[in-house]
């Protein structure tokens, strides 16, 4: 389970015992006990694709709703931050301004309180988060817990490259827990344990740390702090949508959620996940949103270090805005855009004669030369480029829409393969926009100029 001890795993399905105690007091009247106020929503059940888990539980409006109602009002009581964890407000900025980030200090935390069983006051929200097992309202759990072999469901995309690197940066927090150990003994006084890394082996901590990054909220105008907060009934039990604009936020001694739409009693309640990419969204909470506004590639552009040249090209590259080495955001919907916000970058690579860049050096502006069969290699290279990443995934799209009409898929292939038709969208789209330039170029029996040092594109 998400922060079960390596000396007293927990089962994997709900005993009858937990099934009773669930029904005694679940989640939402623990809280009432300890202070939320009445509040607008219940908890229901969605069906787990794995038989062998619970359902997954969600927030639904519990009656008719209408945009600008308060669906619930969380006191501070009843919310982790790490400015309750330590205690102390300095400490609690110099731990994230130094080697540990907030998601591990809170990980820690309720990885402590877990191993104090019934006797923790967030004993009610350790087991819900428990019974979703670090898994977002697809049941699906982040790609930092998947096999190896589950990972090359994203084979083609730099998602798996970005999930070993996390996966590699929450081992360095891991070495690091410690630390806060030491630096708060105050707090931990209260826990008859080991020292973290004695106590908690590394996948017991990466499973909390995942939980603990699919439910954080990230709250606006609070202090450092304060900023990221676990708030029952928040994530995962809200579902996360890109188009919402519903967020929870800190008010006077409270979180509070104002919902952005009607709802009608029963419906699930949806929350803004801020402005995402669906690498982030998967990552992050284990989903894609395939109608994500938010969704963008990056295409990385470097100058040519062996250029002759490139000292020049630097400084013109600086002077207008750009790095030797700089990064394109591509977004959904504006693929076009970024191919000619690139052209200006690509260009400059592609000046040779010293005349033409001291002429470049010289002018106020991204002004290069733009000759025919210059146009069509900058054009031909980033044609060339995006066949190549659309070539570097082992399916086709066609193929993906044809997996994804299934209705019998692996959970984990089902969201990956999502992803990965995503991005050959925008990829195709960006494919498209640069044919299209090519077409429009006045003499196509042209050959590309040669360039020797032409930017490095990856």
């Amino acid at each position: 389970m998400c922060f079960a001890s390596a000396k007293s795993p927990s089962p994997t399905v709900a005993s009858k015992k937990d099934i009773e105690f669930q029904e005694e007091e679940d989640l939402k009247s623990w809280m009432h006990k300890n202070g939320l106020p009445p509040c607008k929503v219940v908890l229901k059940d969605r069906k787990a694709y794995d038989s062998r888990h619970p359902p997954i539980h969600y927030v639904a409006a519990s009656e008719d709703l209408q945009a600008g109602d308060i669906a619930f009002s969380v006191p501070n009581s009843l919310v982790v931050t790490l400015e309750r964890v330590l205690g102390n407000e300095t400490i609690a900025e110099l731990l994230t301004t130094n080697k540990l980030s907030e998601l591990a200090c809170l990980a820690l935390y309720l990885m402590y309180e877990k191993k104090q069983g019934k006797e923790s006051f967030w004993y009610p929200y350790i087991r819900e988060l428990d019974r979703q097992r670090g898994r977002g309202q697809l049941a699906v759990e982040s790609p930092l817990l998947w096999s190896e072999s589950e990972l090359n469901y994203l084979t083609g995309s730099p998602v798996k490259a970005e999930v070993l690197e996390r996966a590699e940066g929450i081992r360095k927090e891991y070495n690091e827990l410690d630390t806060v150990w030491f630096m708060a003994g105050s707090l931990f006084q209260q826990y008859p344990f080991d020292i973290p890394t004695e106590a908690f082996s590394f996948e017991i901590f990466k499973q909390a740390f995942v939980a603990v990054q699919s439910c954080v909220v990230h709250l606006q105008n609070v202090s450092l702090a304060r900023r990221f907060a676990l708030v029952p009934l928040g994530p995962p039990l809200l579902t996360y949508r890109s188009s919402c604009k519903a967020m929870l936020t800190a008010v006077d001694g409270a979180v509070q959620l104002v919902v952005d739409r009607p709802y009608l009693g029963g419906q699930s309640i949806v929350v803004w996940c801020g402005p995402q990419p669906n690498s982030k969204l998967l990552i992050n909470y284990g989903f894609v949103d395939e109608d994500n506004s938010y969704d963008r590639l990056v295409v990385e552009a470097a100058l040519n270090t062996e250029d002759p040249q490139y000292q020049d090209k630097r400084l013109v590259a600086q002077r207008n805005g750009r790095l030797t080495i700089q990064t394109f955001q591509v977004k959904v919907g504006k693929e076009r855009e970024a191919i000619l916000d690139m052209l200006p970058y690509m260009r400059l690579g592609y000046v040779s004669d010293p005349l033409e860049m001291e002429s470049v050096i010289s002018s106020q502006g991204p002004v290069c030369p733009e000759s025919p069969c210059m146009e069509y290699a900058v054009l031909n290279q980033l044609a060339t480029y995006f066949r190549e990443r659309l070539a570097g995934y082992p399916t086709t799209l066609s193929e993906d829409e044809a997996l994804l009409a299934e209705s019998d898929i692996d959970p984990k292939k089902r969201v990956a393969t999502q992803l990965l038709r995503c991005e050959k969208k925008i990829l195709s789209r960006c494919l498209e926009a640069t044919v299209d330039l090519i077409s429009q170029l006045p003499d196509l029996s042209l050959s590309p100029c040669p360039a020797p040092y032409a930017p490095l594109l990856r």
